[in-house]
């Protein structure tokens, strides 16, 4: 296996929405939660002061175009009333009253305008890695794309082609579900397609927004959680099966792991005014798990030279701080510390879930890295499952 990465391009929302905006409108909407007391240290511990989503806050929660009324119609209201013995004008009050309540976004009011702003952001992404990688659209022979937070048939693949302009005999290889780990299992595909031809060039998009899992009416503190933890992002790279000028990293081998009996830990549950991001306080554990069973991988794939190698950086992305501290907690004492420093500083705006690793890898690449220096990237996702890929500076 050998695989050449360009430089990612790497697209942030553009809307930056503070911690503290979130924890005033999470405090004035659930003031008598029972973690409304610790709502600011609970903010605190991400460690996370600003994120950037592709829309503003105030389009997650404002309320729906509809009034209260919007489940059962106001002709049935009318009538039921009208049989519960209410006057022509009491029905007129009371309609009037209920039409007033402000319902919820549906899916569509929700997801619409998100699923618009995934695909243009996605664009520009898709642009930006052929700009950075010196290709035209022309060169292009596959499309591996991902976004899971917006739901769409035909979806990213299609619109892209379209968009981009593809050759119309590009292969279109979308994994919508791949979440989190979008980044490292891209990759691998990736690596996988220009090994069977080293003559192609594949181009990986993954644009999420996450935002779209902020529910306003949740009132648990999983979804208070959620709401700090998640940014928007696109991003995209160019994979090739030979090296170019313009290659910075060359993939030698994957890894993938999947936990049995752990596919309800973390899930995407769609509901009637959206889609919900829902949280097993046992994911972490789960997740570092996973950590365990790479770090064993790498042991047996440096066996023959176990005191001499380590990562010179490691490119994780495990969704939160527990785990990043459990990795430097289980790492053999020789390794040098400081190795999860790119992970820890994209963190500090956000999880970007399955575009987090192609972020970390930006900023590894414009910290500046030496030749040679080895590399791991590393994601976990529901499932719970991982992909891990270790190779080496250009």
């Amino acid at each position: 296996m050998a695989a050449y990465l360009c430089p990612p391009a790497v697209i942030h929302g553009e809307h930056a929405v503070e911690t503290s905006q979130i924890v005033a409108e999470v405090r004035d909407r659930h003031p008598d939660a029972a973690w409304a007391p610790r709502i600011d240290g609970i903010a605190a511990s991400t460690g996370i002061e600003t994120r950037g989503w592709m829309l503003p806050l105030e389009t997650a929660v404002a309320p729906g175009n509809g009034g209260g009324l919007r489940s059962v119609g106001v002709a049935p209201a009318q009538k039921a009333l009208a049989r519960g013995g209410f006057t022509e004008q009491d029905v007129d009050r009371v309609i009037a009253a209920l039409e007033a309540i402000p319902a919820p976004q549906t899916v569509q009011e929700r997801t619409a305008p998100a699923w618009e702003a995934v695909q243009s952001y996605g664009e520009r992404a898709a642009r930006g890695a052929l700009q950075i990688a010196g290709l035209d659209v022309a060169d292009i022979d596959c499309l591996i794309t991902s976004h899971s937070t917006t739901p769409a048939l035909p979806g990213l693949d299609i619109a892209l082609a379209n968009k981009l302009q593809l050759r119309n005999d590009v292969m279109l290889l979308p994994a919508t579900q791949w979440a989190c780990v979008a980044g490292t299992r891209s990759l691998a595909l990736a690596a996988d397609l220009v090994a069977a031809d080293p003559e192609r060039v594949v181009l990986v998009v993954i644009a999420e927004a996450l935002s779209t899992t902020y529910q306003p009416a949740d009132d648990t503190i999983e979804s208070l959680i959620v709401r700090l933890l998640f940014a928007d992002t696109a991003v995209a790279v160019v994979v090739t099966g030979r090296q170019r000028h313009e290659s910075v990293l060359r993939l030698d081998a994957a890894w993938h792991h999947t936990l049995p009996g752990t596919q309800d830990l973390h899930r995407l549950d769609t509901r009637a005014d959206g889609t919900h991001f829902v949280m097993d306080r046992r994911g972490p554990r789960a997740v570092q798990e996973t950590v365990t069973a790479m770090w064993e991988w790498l042991r047996l794939r440096y066996q023959d030279d176990p005191d001499s190698w380590h990562p010179d950086v490691l490119l994780a992305h495990p969704g939160g701080t527990r785990v990043l501290e459990y990795m430097e907690q289980t790492m053999p004492d020789a390794w040098p510390s400081g190795l999860l420093d790119y992970s820890r500083d994209s963190y500090t705006s956000g999880n970007r879930g399955g575009a987090a690793v192609f972020d970390i890898l930006r900023r590894a690449h414009d910290a500046g890295q030496k030749s040679g220096s080895r590399a791991v990237l590393y994601a976990a996702a529901p499932g719970l499952t991982a992909t891990a890929l270790e190779g080496e500076w250009l």
